[in-house]
């Protein structure tokens, strides 16, 4: 059922991407396997660069397999674009390229889709109120990051804060090159 719900989601992104399915269409007949953690999604490219699930009776192994990292729900949430940083793709090399340029640039029109149920300004409204929220959410998330960072490096000592840390080094540096002077020393004098 998800991986159902998923393919009809693409494909309505796809509609109104003309750009995208002309670069599918090229791969038509070839299929891509989306997986990370439990989840694991079989797509195949149709003729008119639309997805749809491959028959299970055609048992052949995907021509591209995309591994999304397991904190691919938050990264969703906070920074897509890093998403596509830390997936391992592999497979065809054009394939694998030409999904991980569409899955990158694809965007979902929100306010279109919106306003054919509610209306040009109240969908207007709507999405950017959506959009004032999600930017809430992703700062309360750096926010509580940067404050559990703060509280394991100074509060609780568990983790060497970094300014200590490139304390170390340097003394560490340093001690070396005076260990080396030493040595240059005793080696001339015997």
């Amino acid at each position: 059922m998800l991986a159902q719900g998923t393919v009809s989601a693409l494909n309505h992104l796809l509609s109104g991407a003309d750009w995208a399915r002309e670069r599918l269409r090229a791969f038509a007949g070839q299929q891509a396997r989306i997986q990370g953690g439990p989840l694991r999604i079989d797509l195949m490219v149709d003729g008119e660069g639309y997805f749809r699930r491959p028959d299970k009776s055609a048992d052949e192994p995907p021509a591209v397999t995309i591994e999304l990292p397991a904190d691919t729900p938050f990264r969703f949430l906070i920074d897509r674009n890093s998403i596509f940083a830390v997936a391992r793709l592999s497979g065809t090399a054009d394939f694998a390229e030409t999904l991980a340029f569409v899955f990158r640039n694809l965007r979902w029109d929100v306010e279109e889709d919106l306003s054919k149920v509610v209306g040009d300004v109240v969908a207007h409204r709507l999405v950017r109120a959506g959009e004032s929220f999600l930017g809430w959410q992703g700062q309360a998330a750096r926010n509580l990051a940067a404050n559990v960072t703060e509280y394991l490096g100074e509060e609780s000592g568990m983790v060497v804060p970094k300014r200590d840390a490139d304390r170390f080094a340097t003394a560490l540096a340093e001690a070396a090159a005076d260990l080396e002077r030493l040595e240059r020393r005793v080696a001339k004098l015997a």
